[in-house]
């Protein structure tokens, strides 16, 4: 797995099917638990996924509105952003064409405040 922290406030990971997902997305928990970070999931990789990695990722994203950071999606494969729309989660993740699009999206958008990381707190505890 490739955990890159592209500057102190994001952090890059490139992504691979499984088994290997579930691990890499565990792992980068762990990391954020050090230094929270806005996170990047470079889904290159990734040709499927399966309802584990979904599992993952649903956790991810709990964990991520918890400590009132962002994460993007980008370079999603049809294969797998089909597994999403098809369980709805297309919805719930923020998506990108490519990592460089994702690392411009987080830079204008600036900071993230404190009245949304508190709302996105609150929808996480809703599912």
């Amino acid at each position: 797995m490739g955990i890159q922290k592209w500057s102190d406030e994001i952090t890059v990971v490139e992504l691979f099917d499984s088994p290997q997902f579930a691990d890499d997305v565990s792992a980068l928990m762990e990391e954020l638990d050090g230094a929270a970070t806005d996170v990047v999931l470079n889904f290159t990789g990734v040709g499927y996924i399966n309802s584990s990695d979904v599992s993952s990722l649903l956790r991810l994203r709990k964990k991520m509105a918890a400590l009132g950071r962002r994460l993007m999606l980008c370079d999603v494969t049809p294969p797998v952003y089909g597994v999403l729309k098809t369980t709805g989660l297309d919805k719930m993740f923020d998506f990108a064409g490519d990592v460089a699009t994702a690392l411009a999206t987080f830079q204008l958008a600036g900071p993230i405040e404190a009245e949304d990381a508190e709302e996105d707190d609150e929808a996480a505890e809703d599912e």
